[in-house]
């Protein structure tokens, strides 16, 4: 078994652990931290997938429910890697995915499409322009 205590805030946050693994392949703080921790944190990434909508299977058959899955985990998929490699070193480098489609994915643009190009007009006033010029230098090959 392996616990751990904390104060947060004030409040009392103790944790415990109850395994069978043998000490000798685990020692506790290694337990705690690179494998019970570790699941929790995945289990939150399959809760993300909530924020993309992945529990909408409304549809009349199932091969429609079965794409609108498929839309989702592709969505995930890219929000990941955004998160991963766009928002490298930025305040949104470990935020949920609901975070990131509200603070960077879900603005008004006006966009404008010409032969060779695809213009983003953001307002000038937007606050998120240094976030977005950050985004765009990470992802630039």
């Amino acid at each position: 078994m392996a616990a751990k205590a904390e104060h947060i805030d004030g409040k009392e946050n103790p944790r415990f652990v109850v395994t069978s693994l043998s000490r000798e392949k685990w020692a506790a703080q290694a337990l705690y931290e690179e494998l019970y921790c570790e699941r929790g944190n995945m289990e939150n990434r399959i809760k993300e997938q909530f924020s993309l909508f992945a529990d909408r299977v409304s549809a009349e058959t199932i091969r429609a429910n079965q794409l609108r899955l498929y839309l989702s985990a592709v969505a995930y998929i890219l929000v990941s890697g955004l998160r991963r490699v766009g928002l490298k070193g930025t305040d949104l480098a470990q935020a949920q995915v609901c975070t990131i489609r509200t603070k960077l994915l879900k603005i008004g643009a006006q966009i404008r499409i010409s032969v060779r190009k695809v213009w983003v007009s953001m307002a000038s006033s937007y606050p998120g322009q240094g976030l977005y010029r950050q985004v765009w230098l990470n992802l630039r090959c």
